[in-house]
């Protein structure tokens, strides 16, 4: 396909790495030149052009743009019927979309996230599954939504990865200053949260680390009698209000 991008941060960047060498023409725009420029030089498939560059030459156009400045940045630039418009705009639901790239189609909104740059990620999305699927599958995972509101709170629920990650982090520090490796303690810790939410449920490992007296059953029920799991609804709670 030819595809095109309008800002190229740190996702964009990501999703681009994970669609190059897979038979894409990819144009990039100016905007993060720093990031557009060093892909371009990477990959021979990849260019970079103007705003209206990108457009011209692409039939699938992906926005990495920030939605407060979106308005801004796409007003002066001509859309073409047939074109297909994907948001990576958290807070632009498709109808804003639609406004903003008229003529063109406004065919999804995606939450990708930087594992993308490898594959084996999830794709949180909200429209054309179908068009998605084509490009971003079997290398990754896309799950469908059925509206807005399903879009927002998937959004508030995978900020859950940052306290987690917290948390791995920290066990692995505390983990650190007792043995001789603490990069490899780090290592272990990573992969066996991983694989092991990878294999299985969340209430099913629950129940199977759940042996009376056990570490993993004393450590959760510290942390639940700490208040973990009111204190996650509640922060969850307060995303979603805004």
């Amino acid at each position: 396909m030819n595809l095109g991008f309008i800002g190229c941060g740190t996702i964009a960047s990501a999703v681009v790495r994970g669609l190059a060498g897979r038979g894409h023409r990819i144009t990039l725009s100016e905007r993060s030149r720093t990031h557009s420029a060093a892909l371009a030089a990477e990959f021979k498939e990849v260019s970079v052009a103007s705003n209206q560059g990108v457009l011209d030459a692409s039939d699938v156009v992906f926005l990495g743009l920030m939605a407060e400045a979106a308005e801004e940045i796409l007003g002066g630039l001509e859309f073409r019927e047939g074109q297909q418009v994907v948001s990576f705009m958290a807070g632009a639901g498709l109808g804003r979309i639609s406004d903003l790239a008229a003529p063109a189609r406004a065919a999804a909104v995606m939450i990708p996230f930087p594992g993308i740059a490898q594959g084996g990620s999830p794709v949180m999305a909200l429209g054309d599954i179908e068009l998605l699927e084509r490009i971003f599958a079997p290398q990754n995972t896309v799950f469908a939504l059925k509206d807005d509101a399903e879009l927002e709170a998937y959004l508030c629920a995978q900020a859950v990865l940052s306290p987690v990650t917290r948390m791995v982090g920290d066990a692995a520090q505390w983990l650190g200053d007792r043995v001789s490796d603490g990069a490899q303690g780090e290592d272990f810790l990573r992969m066996l949260i991983a694989t092991s939410l990878q294999a299985s449920g969340c209430s099913d490992l629950i129940e199977a680390l759940n042996t009376p007296g056990g570490f993993n059953q004393r450590l959760r029920l510290h942390m639940e009698t700490a208040g973990m799991s009111d204190e996650l609804a509640a922060g969850l709670d307060r995303l979603k209000q805004g």
